[in-house]
């Protein structure tokens, strides 16, 4: 090299060590180097770079340099943004108690206390900021145990922490006492940037730390319901009980449970219930109870039911247990059923309608009543209900309900819509409709069945007979009086009959007579017969006339005898008149 060439690059490297003196930028002094026939040497990791000069962007953006060369001087162009720094994260856990028994829900922290190494403030996000960040917990070698996997939170930056939430599962048994959870964070930054066109040269790095948090199984009371059982059935309501133990360490005092509704499970119409108990020791239980209710055709299942205890340590400090659960299944619905019994309607008359209720359970029912609920015009109820009495679960009862037929109805068989009517073991009144009853309608019958001993009556003469009665009805009648009618050419000189009482199906003779005229003809003719009587309660009726078929004969041989006494009378008058005028 000549000696004009070494005195060149002597000039060279006293020209960028100036600069560097000047801007203290290790890029420009790899430059000069570069320049000088010399070689820089890479910074492979974050503190290689802390120890490298940068350029201050809010410096380099104003400041020009000189630099000599052999033509003189000449303006160097100012230098891009750089900027150097690191995230710096960590795991907090602000509360960090956990109940027993339960799966704990953990609201994480994560915040950033980035660092600015070199570079302007305005530019401190591009390497203070963690970008993709992903936190998983680990429990390992304590009781508890983690339910959520590893989670991606995006980008953290200094401006503002990061919440995240970790579901633990803490035994019931678990001691108390703090445990550790191991976090660990995964992340990507930005350590250094710079270089023209602004960004053109940058360093991506990931790292990865881990932040032990602790969590803490304190002294205190803890909640779990050992049985629950409810007496409501479906379309009812009931009392529901359930047994409260402190399975914790220290008493709680004025613990108030309350449990929330479930699906067709509801306390008197509300969402909620509470019930306080005054003091729970450990290991203590007690009984608390519930008004409920179940909406009817509701599924005969176990229902669940969650609440919390929220309670006062003997600190005089409240606390809260949320997670008390509970399953319960109601009872099936109250139903009866009803069977026709022998039951015998006829048109045009009163009678009962018979049956048997039977209560199906499972509960017992009181001051049960069948109510008759049908409309008809040709069915009339004379009462619309009957009682029966109290019925335990399985137990059956008859019953009878008095209807009457209507005169104008057709024999023929029917159904009617009936309801069972009762109280429950809380003395509320419950109605039960889903049952009906068989029965059918006979042919109207007479009230009397009347059967004539002798029919034939001789013309011209008078005849006593015999009429056998009998009760037709299914019931005993009593003071029953007879007429009988008869027309021209018939006449009836004793036409009442009476008997004191006939029972069902009894029969009795009545003595009647009857006297024919002498012109009448030799044929049949009608005689009709009604009664008055008295049926079984008492109550006055009459019946439908009855006809029944008279014979009149001519007598046998000669005139009869009442024409040969009107003859003998005849000759008589005609005699005496003759007599009395000779003697004149």
């Amino acid at each position: 090299m000549t000696g004009r060439s070494s005195a060149r690059v002597r000039w060279a490297a006293v020209a960028f060590a100036c600069m560097l003196l000047v801007s203290g930028t290790a890029g420009i002094a790899a430059a000069g180097v570069a320049a000088a026939g010399g070689s820089p040497t890479e910074a492979t990791d974050v503190d290689a770079l802390d120890s490298a000069a940068t350029v201050d962007a809010s410096s380099t953006a104003t400041d020009v340099s000189a630099a000599t060369t052999e033509a003189g001087t000449a303006p160097v162009r100012p230098q891009t943004a750089v900027v150097r720094g690191r995230p710096d994260l960590e795991v907090m856990l602000p509360d960090s108690t956990v109940t027993p028994g339960q799966t704990n829900e953990l609201s994480f922290q994560i915040t950033n206390d980035g660092t600015l190494n070199f570079g302007s403030a305005e530019n401190r996000q591009i390497v203070t900021t963690a970008r993709n960040v992903r936190v998983e917990a680990d429990a390992d070698g304590t009781p508890l145990t983690v339910e959520t996997d590893m989670r991606g939170l995006g980008s953290v930056t200094t401006d503002q922490p990061r919440e995240f939430q970790v579901a633990v599962d803490v035994p019931q048994s678990v001691e108390t006492g703090t445990y550790d959870l191991d976090v660990e964070v995964r992340y990507s930054y930005r350590s250094f940037q710079g270089g023209e066109p602004i960004g053109s040269s940058a360093n991506e790095r990931t790292r990865t730390i881990t932040e032990t948090v602790e969590v803490e199984v304190k002294d205190e009371a803890r909640f779990d319901i050992v049985e629950a059982r409810t007496d409501a059935q479906v379309g009812d309501s009931g009392t529901l009980e359930a047994v409260v133990e402190n399975t914790g360490s220290e008493p709680a005092i004025d613990a108030d449970v309350t449990l929330e509704a479930a699906g067709d499970l509801r306390f008197s119409g509300a969402e909620t219930s509470t019930t306080r108990i005054s003091r729970l020791e450990p290991g203590e239980q007690a009984t608390v109870t519930y008004d409920v209710a179940v909406a009817p055709d509701s599924a005969v299942r176990q229902y669940s039911l969650s609440g919390q205890v929220e309670f006062e340590d003997p600190d005089g400090i409240t606390r809260v247990d949320e997670a008390i659960s509970l399953g319960v299944t109601p009872q099936p619905e109250q139903e009866f059923r009803i069977e026709s019994g022998e039951t015998t309607l006829r048109v045009g008359e009163d009678g009962d309608l018979r049956g048997v209720v039977r209560n199906e359970g499972p509960a017992p029912a009181r001051n049960v009543v069948v109510v008759y609920e049908s409309e008809s015009p040709n069915v009339i109820p004379i009462e619309t209900e009957v009682a029966v009495g109290s019925l335990q679960s399985g137990e059956s009862a008859e019953f009878a309900l008095p209807v009457e037929i209507g005169g104008e109805a057709e024999a023929v068989d029917r159904v009617a819509d009936v309801a069972v009517r009762y109280r429950n073991d809380e003395n509320e009144l419950r109605r039960y409709e889903d049952v009906e009853i068989a029965y059918g309608v006979d042919e109207e019958r007479d009230d009397f069945d009347v059967e004539v001993v002798d029919r034939e009556v001789t013309a011209g003469s008078t005849t006593t007979f015999d009429v056998v009665v009998t009760n037709n009805l299914d019931e005993p009648v009593s003071d029953v009086e007879a007429r009988l009618f008869a027309d021209s050419p018939l006449d009836s000189p004793e036409d009442e009959g009476f008997t004191e009482s006939l029972a069902p199906g009894e029969s009795t003779n009545m003595t009647f007579t009857l006297t024919a005229e002498g012109g009448a003809t030799a044929k049949t003719y009608p005689v009709s017969m009604d009664f008055r009587y008295d049926d079984a309660d008492g109550d006055s009726t009459l019946s439908d006339t009855t006809r029944v078929a008279v014979r009149v004969v001519q007598s046998e041989g000669g005139f009869p005898f009442i024409t040969v006494l009107g003859v003998v009378a005849a000759l008589t008058v005609v005699g005496g008149a003759a007599y009395y005028r000779q003697r004149e």
